[in-house]
């Protein structure tokens, strides 16, 4: 690289502007990004931080302003020439196709590019195979011949995730942006995600890391970068900033930091667990919820913690045990059985498993009580599901001018309120929450809070299932630890240390 190269910035954002219909998503932006260095782009949802990636990385055109990259200035750019161009996105939703191995995803972008976008008909597999090994490796991931031959829809969200890392960086990539990678990986594996990131810096990569949690930002280093309302708020180093100083430039308000929870749960029990087991993910697990209670769940990714979880849903329901629910036993068989029970369950996977992204707010809503909005000629009320619908926006502040908008227009914190509004239409005596606000933004995850503290207060018993360590302790009456399928400690939420609490998870990976 010559002396002129090295010394200029490897990406300038100049100048961008961005409008939709009605909104103004980019106002003016400006950045600049050196060479082997990490940046952290953190902002509330609807901020613009996916319209920057997506004209970075060429999926959306600029209306105003310009790149330059490596000196060569650019009006805009297509998804081809942004790789070309030495650029790599990891999505939030991977972007990995289901139907092809490791090994070919992970050799993917390096194929576009060199094919002007087509994947050729057969691959070099020696080739192929060597470069995956090094990059799989590289992400603490089996660079074996039978892992690379596995199927990508073979394999848990997690892992995915990591494929999708390893891909950029096989790609040899100058510039790599990671939208939300640490979303389902497990303290280890975050762990390991840092010291590859140090590793792309010392190869003078540069990184663009996108992310909600404060905590690893920190623990990553580099410099942040604030956007607001489309507009850049502030850029230092992370080191420079406080985590309540980053949260007001966010948000351009005060969040709270202590407790959230201060009610008491009632004495009676609500939902009684004994015993319960399913062969290869729980065994002899047993607790009891009591009315208006919050109670926590964590532990490891193959804890059981989540197969807990959608077996009271009745997703995947248990083999073994029962279930009491107001002093009658009940039978989970089926999603429907759950409901029946006015049992609410919020997945983890809102966009997969949750939310018809392409429907409107409304439907979404009522989708859970639909029968009950019939009329005598089988036809949905529609005044009744448009009120019920309105209702729920304005209790749970979803951001949306009207409740016909797809739920898809919406941010990821508006999306997941959209979600427990559905279940509270069946007004719940428990409402399972599963990661709550994974991918949501510090706004959204405050006003989220919140209206957890709210439903206890009316007696719903809320089972929280997460590995935010803070979350927990902030909402929390009482936090189950899962390991190995079982329920091996048990906490009171108040007074207990995120210390404490780390310590019993690395005494689980131990």
């Amino acid at each position: 690289m010559d002396r002129d190269m090295a010394s200029e910035p490897l990406l300038q954002v100049l100048g961008v502007h961005k409008r939709f219909t009605g909104v103004h998503a980019l106002r003016g932006v400006t950045l600049m990004f050196e060479r082997g260095q990490i940046y952290h782009l953190l902002g509330e949802n609807g901020c613009g931080k996916s319209t920057l990636i997506k004209i970075i990385s060429g999926a959306q055109p600029p209306d105003e302003g310009e790149l330059v990259i490596d000196g060569a200035r650019h009006a805009r750019l297509s998804p081809l020439e942004s790789l070309a161009a030495g650029i790599e996105t990891v999505y939030q939703d991977l972007s990995l196709l289901p139907n092809m191995n490791v090994a070919e995803n992970v050799g993917l972008t390096a194929e576009l590019a060199e094919h002007g976008g087509r994947l050729a008909r057969t691959f070099d597999r020696r080739e192929l195979a060597s470069t995956a090994a090094r990059a799989l490796t590289a992400v603490g991931l089996p660079g074996d011949a039978e892992f690379q031959a596995t199927l990508i829809e073979q394999l848990p969200l997690a892992t995915r995730q990591l494929v999708a890392i390893a891909r950029a960086i096989a790609s040899e990539a100058k510039f790599v942006i990671m939208d939300e990678p640490t979303t389902s990986l497990t303290q280890k594996e975050v762990t390991n995600l840092i010291a590859v990131l140090a590793h792309l810096r010392e190869r003078g990569v540069t990184v663009l890391f996108v992310s909600h949690k404060l905590d690893e930002c920190y623990a990553i280093s580099g410099e942040v970068i604030v956007l607001r309302d489309g507009q850049k708020v502030t850029q230092g180093p992370i080191a420079n900033y406080t985590k309540a100083q980053l949260s007001a430039l966010m948000t351009g308000r005060e969040l709270s930091t202590e407790r959230y929870r201060a009610a008491a749960p009632a004495a009676e029990v609500l939902l009684e667990v004994r015993g319960l087991g399913r062969a290869g993910a729980f065994s002899d697990v047993s607790f009891t919820l009591h009315r208006g209670e919050i109670l926590g769940v964590t532990g490891l990714l193959d804890s059981g913690r989540n197969e807990l979880a959608r077996a009271l849903a009745g997703v995947a329901p248990a083999q073994t045990g029962a279930i009491t629910l107001e002093g009658r036993p009940v039978r989970l068989a089926t999603p429907g059985d759950a409901k029946r029970e006015r049992i609410g369950y919020v997945p983890e996977d809102r966009l997969n498993e949750g939310l018809f992204l392409d429907k409107p707010i409304r439907d979404n809503v009522i989708t859970a009580m639909i029968a009950s909005l019939r009329d005598r000629f089988g036809q949905i009320d529609r005044t009744r599901a448009r009120a019920l619908a309105e209702d729920t926006v304005k209790e749970l502040q979803i951001a949306t001018p009207n409740v016909e908008k797809a739920v898809q227009s919406l941010s990821g914190g508006n999306q997941q309120r959209v979600l427990i509004g559905r279940w509270l239409a069946i007004d719940p005596h428990v409402l399972i929450l599963h990661g709550p606000t994974v991918g949501v933004d510090v706004g959204s995850k405050d006003i989220i809070y919140r209206i957890m503290q709210r439903l206890s207060e009316r007696g719903i018993g809320i089972l929280l299932v997460s590995d935010d360590l803070p979350e927990l302790l902030q909402n929390c009456d009482r936090v189950l630890m899962m390991r190995k399928g079982r329920v091996a400690e048990a906490y009171r939420a108040d007074g207990l240390t995120e210390a404490e609490l780390y310590r019993a998870l690395l005494a689980e990976a131990a």
